[in-house]
C-alpha cells in the first residue's frame, strides 16, 4: 500500500470513529443515573486497529462494572488491557479488572484493546451493567488523553501522541540497517533499550536507545571490556574470533533501579554485569560457572528467572543478587518435527509465563505456562515467513516489548549478509485465549507498518562525522578484541600508536571498528601519517573473515598508498589463511591523506566495496579493483569499517586520525 493510500485509509477510519464516538451513553445499574462512553480509534494497520475506551460515571458510585456493545463490521477484540473480555459474534462484554471495579461518582475508568478488522465504524450504543445509557455525549478526535482512574492500572490504555507535522505515518524495515543481532529489548519509562551480541568486539553488548521504536541512537555498552578470564580477548596467547558475547539477556529491575546484563561465553561460564544507567557505569558483578546459553532474564515480583538452552529448554531461579543459582529445571524438549529451538526470552503477562524461542534461522515459537517451571504448551509464531529486506532472510529471534500505551511490538532481526543481521520491527496482538499473534502484510513481514503509537522523537543519527575532540570515544565504536589503551589517545584527533608487531591484521591490536550503514554507505578518514615508522601499516579496512584495505605502507623511508586484499581466515577455528597482497599502489608524500571505502552491503552474493584516496580532501582517485564481499553467515558478524595501525618491524610509530565519517548516498 502506498504512503498516500495509507494516510487516506487512516484518516477515513479515524473520521468514522470520531463520528460515532460519543453516540453511546450508559447508566449505572445500581443508581440508574448516567454515564458517558468515549470510544476512539488510536492506531490502525492493515487488518487491525487499536482503540481506547473511557467510561465516565455520572451517577452513584460503582463497585463493579460490565460494559457491552455490538460491532457492526465483523470486528473482533484480539487483546485487551485493564479488564477482561468475552465476545460472542458481534456482541462484546468487558468486565472490570480486580483493581478498577470501583468507580466513584464523577470518576472514570479506562481500558484499551487491539482488534482485528479492516473497517472500523464505532459502536452505536453501549450498556453498563445491562442498562442502556442516555447521558450526554462527547465526540473525540486524536490526540486522546488518558482520564484519571481510581486505581493506577497495570498497563495504561493507549494514547495518541501530539501531532508532529514532521512525523511520518509509517516506518520502513529494517528500523536499524546496521548489524545488531540477537537483540533483547525493554522499556523503562518512556525510553526503549535494545541490547545486541558483539562476539569478539570490545566494548561489548551495545545498548541502543529510542523513544518511538523507530529512531534509534547509540547509547553505551553493558560490557566495558571483555573481562572473560582469558588472554585471548587481548590477542595474547590466542584469539577470540566468534567467541565472547553471543545472545545475552538485558533487563531492568525496578525494585533496586538497576539494569542487568547476563551472558554465557564459550559454552561454560556466565557473567553478570550491572549498572544504575543503561548507557554507562557498567561493572562486572559475578561469574557463574554454568552456561545459561542464549539466556532470557525475567524479574517476577523481584525474583530473577533465566530461560535458556538449545533444544532442551530450561528455567533457572537465581539468587536475589544474581550471583548464584537457586534451582534449575528442564521445562521443554523440542520435538524432532521442529528441530532446534534457542534464543530464549522470558516474559510474564497476566497469569502466564511465556518463553519466546527461535528456530534458527527461519522460525519463531512461544511456550506458555502458569508456572515458571512448567509444564509448558507451545505455539508456532512464524515459519518461513518472507522478510522485509529484498534478498534477506526470515525475521526471527529478538524479543517483545510493551509500550506505555499498551501496544506490543516484536523486534526481530533479519539475516542480510554481507552486512550482518538487521533489527526488524512488527506489531504483535494477542488472541482471545492469550497467545501472541504477529501482524503480517499480504502474508509476509511488512516492509512498512503504521508507526508505533508513540510521540515521534528523532535522536542522534547513527551516521555522521567524528573528529575525536572529546575525552572518550563515542558508543558507535568497538575495538577488534580488547585494546591496549596505553597506545590510544583522543582529544586532539585519535592517535593510534603501534601496539603489535605482526604482518597479520587479524593479530594486530587496536583496530577500531564502526558499523556499516545499509544498504550502502561510505567511510572517509583523514589520516596524518607523518609519524609512521619503517614497516608500519595504517589505513581503513573492510573487516571480516575475508578482508581488504586501503592505507599507507612505509618501507625504507618512503610511503605509498596501497590497496591490499587477500586477508582471509579459515572457517574452522578462524585461523589466518592469508595475510594479503597489494593489488595497486602509488607513492605519496606530505604526511596527510584521505582514505575512502564505499560499500554495498545489500544481502546477496557479488556485493562489492571500492577504495579511493585523496591528497587534498576533495578530489578522490580510485585504487585497485572492486573487492567482492563474502556473504556467508558462519562468521556471524557482518562487515565493518576498521581503522588500524600496526608494525611489521618494531613499535614506535603512530598515526593521527582527524576525521572518521560515515555517510549514505
Amino acid at each position: 500500500m502506498s504512503r498516500t493510500r495509507m494516510r487516506l485509509w487512516l484518516s477515513a477510519s479515524l473520521v468514522m470513529a470520531v463520528g460515532a464516538a460519543g453516540a453511546a451513553v450508559t447508566t449505572s445499574a445500581q443508581a440508574a443515573a448516567g454515564c458517558r462512553v468515549t470510544y476512539s480509534i488510536t492506531n490502525q494497520w492493515e487488518g487491525g486497529f487499536g482503540a481506547a475506551v473511557t467510561v465516565d460515571n455520572l451517577g452513584d458510585p460503582l463497585t463493579g462494572w460490565q460494559l457491552g456493545w455490538s460491532f457492526t463490521a465483523g470486528q473482533t477484540v484480539a487483546q485487551l488491557w485493564n479488564g477482561s473480555v468475552t465476545q460472542s459474534g458481534s456482541q462484546v462484554t468487558v468486565t472490570n479488572a480486580a483493581y478498577n471495579g470501583s468507580v466513584p461518582s464523577g470518576g472514570s475508568v479506562s481500558f484499551g484493546f487491539n482488534g482485528n478488522g479492516a473497517a472500523n465504524p464505532a459502536p452505536a450504543a453501549f450498556t453498563l451493567n445491562g442498562v442502556t445509557c442516555t447521558g450526554a455525549t462527547t465526540p473525540t478526535t486524536p490526540p486522546v488523553t488518558t482520564p484519571p482512574v481510581t486505581t493506577p492500572p497495570v498497563t495504561p490504555p493507549p494514547t495518541t501522541p501530539p501531532p508532529d507535522p514532521s512525523a511520518p505515518s509509517t516506518f520502513t524495515n529494517p528500523v536499524v540497517w546496521q548489524d545488531f543481532a540477537d537483540g533483547d529489548i525493554i522499556r523503562v519509562g518512556d525510553a526503549y533499550y535494545y541490547s545486541a551480541s558483539t562476539m569478539h568486539y570490545s566494548p561489548g553488548a551495545p545498548v541502543l536507545r529510542s523513544y518511538d521504536l523507530v529512531n534509534w541512537e547509540y547509547y553505551g555498552h553493558s560490557v566495558p571490556r571483555l573481562d572473560f578470564d582469558s588472554g585471548a580477548y587481548d590477542l595474547s596467547g590466542g584469539r577470540a574470533y566468534v567467541k565472547g558475547i553471543w545472545a545475552s539477556a538485558f533487563n531492568y529491575r525496578p525494585a533496586n533501579s538497576t539494569y542487568y546484563w547476563l551472558g554465557c561465553t564459550e559454552f561454560n561460564r556466565t557473567y553478570v554485569y550491572t549498572s544504575a544507567s543503561a548507557g554507562s557505569g557498567w561493572s562486572k558483578k559475578a561469574r557463574i560457572n554454568k552456561c545459561y546459553y542464549d539466556a532470557g532474564l525475567l524479574f517476577d515480583n523481584n525474583t530473577p528467572y533465566v530461560a535458556y538452552g538449545n533444544g532442551t529448554i530450561s528455567v533457572a531461579q537465581l539468587s536475589s543478587d544474581l550471583t548464584s543459582e537457586v534451582r534449575s529445571q528442564t521445562v521443554y524438549t523440542t520435538p524432532s518435527s521442529i528441530g532446534t529451538l534457542e534464543g530464549a526470552r522470558m516474559y510474564k503477562r497476566g497469569n502466564y509465563y511465556y518463553i519466546w524461542l527461535t528456530r534458527p534461522a527461519n522460525g519463531q515459537y512461544v511456550l506458555r505456562s502458569t508456572s515458571p517451571f512448567g509444564p509448558y504448551e507451545q505455539r508456532q509464531v512464524l515459519l518461513n515467513l518472507p522478510g522485509p529486506i529484498s534478498g534477506g532472510g526470515v525475521p526471527h529471534q529478538g524479543g517483545l516489548v510493551q509500550t506505555q500505551n499498551g501496544d506490543w511490538w516484536y523486534m526481530a532481526f533479519t539475516d542480510a549478509y554481507p552486512g550482518g543481521r538487521m533489527p526488524t520491527l512488527a506489531p504483535i496482538t494477542w488472541s482471545g485465549d492469550g497467545w501472541p499473534v504477529l501482524q503480517t502484510v499480504n502474508g509476509r513481514w511488512g516492509a512498512s507498518y503504521p508507526r508505533p503509537n508513540l510521540p515521534w522523537r528523532p535522536v542522534t543519527p547513527m551516521t555522521g562525522s567524528d573528529s575525536f575532540t572529546g575525552s572518550t570515544l563515542g558508543p558507535q565504536y568497538e575495538w577488534n578484541h580488547n585494546p591496549d589503551t596505553s597506545k590510544v589517545s583522543v582529544g586532539n584527533g585519535l592517535r593510534l600508536s603501534t601496539a603489535t608487531v605482526t604482518n597479520d591484521l587479524y593479530n594486530a591490536r587496536n583496530t577500531l571498528t564502526r558499523r556499516i550503514q545499509g544498504p550502502s554507505s561510505t567511510a572517509t578518514v583523514q589520516l596524518d601519517y607523518s609519524a609512521m615508522a619503517n614497516g608500519d601499516r595504517a589505513g581503513l579496512a573492510m573487516l571480516r573473515d575475508r578482508s581488504a584495505w586501503i592505507g599507507i605502507r612505509k618501507d625504507n623511508g618512503t610511503t605509498r598508498v596501497s590497496m591490499t586484499d587477500g586477508l582471509t581466515m579459515s572457517t574452522s577455528g578462524w585461523a589466518t589463511t592469508g595475510t594479503g597482497s597489494e593489488r595497486a599502489g602509488a607513492p605519496v608524500s606530505g604526511g596527510r591523506i584521505w582514505l575512502r571505502v564505499s560499500a554495498d552491503i545489500r544481502p546477496g552474493s557479488g556485493r562489492t566495496a571500492t577504495f579511493s584516496y585523496s591528497t587534498n580532501g576533495t578530489t578522490f582517485t580510485g585504487l585497485g579493483p572492486a573487492f567482492t564481499l563474502n556473504n556467508d553467515w558462519q562468521f556471524f558478524m557482518g562487515y565493518r569499517f576498521g581503522l588500524f595501525n600496526h608494525a611489521t618491524q618494531a613499535l614506535g610509530g603512530a598515526v593521527t586520525v582527524n576525521q572518521f565519517a560515515v555517510s549514505t548516498p
